[in-house]
């Protein structure tokens, strides 16, 4: 069991790595606990809310009780399955904003501005823009990850958009181009009705070639020689054994894993792993810290007509939709039923959007359980960065043992302040004249939930984590004592070993985080590979040009 890379994880970013490291003739072994993605769970993108709730795709982490938010423990679903968190995922597809990445380089992380990581979102994408329009200038055309539109052929969908111009925002063809802020067609990593995961795009094609190959295996701990890692211990059909790697060991084991991978290994917070008797390899406080994620929650309301996806959600409904899907993977299964989105800023002086809007065709939760009203439609929403700051610890040295996982949602005067400028401003969306053949009343927050406090109960009872926790392995200068990893990922005081993965992440981007994890698992394979990088495209974005002074 050896080979020139060992990578931990076959998620968004290690199935990435395992392609393009192989194809550039080194042998891979990819480690991941997880099974087969095979079967129609997984690849129908309409069933997206099972594999998410299924113990056999998914780490089943929660939270541990959340002090601002009622002490619930929420939720945090990471895949364990071929893929990863790209196999149980609603597939949206969201690069980030432009500043997102200027930050991440004006803190220390070189080389990760927006113009360098432009042409590795061009390298990763196949782009079919589904007669929706968009610049064609900025997107990919022969990259592996297939990204695709919905045919919004729902009335509502389209009334999304329209209501959102309605109320003064603009409408933009793609935000994933030139222009974010507004209202207009969502995206997906769909192709040919079925769901275009990491390892569908990467991993499948590379395990064809002798070079790469996978281990299905518990990975415990990093082994660590004289400064260097050499290898991984696992836990393999009961046995534990090494698996050797001769150049690097990389892990892509996801924000909450591979910070515990690296704690069991000796390396974090010098005191923290000492309470648990592990040996201090290197002394990073950064390990596990920095812990973001963004927060939602579901504005609902009630439909007058029965035009929603409602008349799906029974026995019959869906046994239709599953066999339309599997003879022709076609119709409602066929779609992860997000085909329409808005990026806007909360106020001005904010200069790129700050909240996200995902509409849906129905009222229903995450978990698949549809409101009580019948049909109706809903925004997921909430603050694209939150001030709040969590972190990731060990519960013991034990490696079969969950990590402790603390969020500190809410922790920050300025995130309440967000939230409920995210449902006022939801609301007035709803009302704008485009909604007005479809809307019956507003079922949550309800029409009683008007002053400040009554918004805090409802944030507070129903808050949901969009499930894009990252930021726990910092990326940035060697010298700074918040990094964890360089900006070529190397973890700082130990030799041959890296991170690639949502951990790296300095802050948060804004939307989804599959799209940027699977560009860090790009760009850093270029960083390992020793080749010089991608020239950078200094690209002109649009920003509003009264941002300083109007909020639209």
């Amino acid at each position: 069991m050896e080979a020139d890379f060992v990578i931990v994880g076959a998620g968004s970013a290690g199935c990435v790595m395992a392609n393009r490291l192989s194809e550039a003739g080194h042998s891979v072994l990819v480690v991941e606990h997880g099974g087969s993605d095979a079967g129609p769970f997984i690849q129908m993108p309409g069933a997206l809310s099972y594999p998410m709730n299924m113990k056999r795709y998914d780490w089943g982490y929660q939270s541990e009780p959340e002090p601002h938010l009622g002490n619930r423990r929420l939720a945090c679903p990471r895949g364990k399955v071929i893929g990863g968190s790209s196999s149980i995922n609603g597939m949206v597809y969201v690069r980030g904003h432009a500043r997102d990445y200027d930050h991440w380089r004006d803190e220390g992380a070189d080389g990760w501005g927006y113009a360098d990581v432009l042409p590795y979102f061009k390298r990763m994408e196949h782009w079919h823009d589904g007669g929706h329009g968009g610049d064609a200038a900025w997107r990919g055309h022969d990259g592996p990850l297939h990204v695709s539109r919905g045919r919004m052929a729902n009335p509502l969908t389209r009334a999304f958009v329209e209501a959102g111009v309605e109320a003064g925002y603009p409408r933009t063809d793609d935000y994933n181009g030139a222009q974010q802020e507004g209202f207009g067609p969502f995206e997906m990593t769909v192709w040919r009705g079925r769901r275009w995961s990491a390892a569908n795009a990467y991993l499948k094609p590379a395990l064809k070639r002798e070079t790469c190959s996978i281990v299905r295996a518990l990975v415990q701990r990093v082994v660590i020689e004289e400064g260097r890692a050499v290898g991984v211990e696992a836990l393999r059909g009961g046995r534990t054994e090494v698996i050797r790697a001769r150049r690097e060991v990389i892990l892509a084991a996801s924000s909450i894993n591979s910070p515990k991978l690296l704690m069991l290994s000796g390396i974090g917070p010098g005191a923290h792993l000492a309470e648990h008797g592990i040996e201090v390899v290197a002394d990073r406080p950064g390990v596990g810290a920095n812990l973001q994620d963004h927060l939602e929650t579901y504005v609902q309301m009630a439909a007058s007509q029965p035009v929603s996806l409602y008349r799906y959600w029974n026995l019959l409904g869906k046994g239709l939709v599953g066999l339309r899907w599997l003879l022709g993977k076609s119709g409602p299964g066929a779609s992860n039923q997000f085909e329409s989105c808005g990026f806007i800023r909360s106020r001005a002086g904010v200069d790129y959007p700050d909240i996200q809007f995902h509409f849906l065709p129905i009222a229903v939760r995450y978990d698949g359980k549809a409101a009580a009203e019948g049909h109706g439609f809903q925004a997921h929403v909430g603050p694209m960065r939150s001030a709040s700051r969590g972190a990731v610890s060990l519960r013991s040295a034990d490696p079969a043992d969950d990590p402790v996982i603390r969020f500190n949602y809410m922790s920050e005067e300025s995130d309440w302040q967000e939230f409920r400028q995210c449902l006022r401003l939801t609301r007035e969306i709803f009302g704008q004249p485009a909604f007005k053949p479809f809307l019956r009343h507003e079922i949550q927050p309800g029409a009683g939930a008007q002053d400040d406090a009554a918004l805090d109960d409802f944030i507070r009872e129903h808050a949901e984590s969009a499930y894009h926790p990252c930021g726990t392995c910092r990326m940035g200068r060697a010298d700074d004592p918040r990094s964890v990893v360089d900006p070529e990922g190397r973890v700082i005081g130990v030799d041959a070993l890296r991170v690639a993965d949502s951990s790296i992440f300095p802050r948060i981007t804004n939307g989804n985080l599959n799209a940027p994890s699977i560009m860090t698992g790009e760009k850093m394979s270029d960083h390992i590979l020793g080749r010089t990088p991608l020239p950078p495209e200094n690209a002109k974005v649009w920003m509003h040009p009264d941002w300083q002074t109007a909020q639209r």
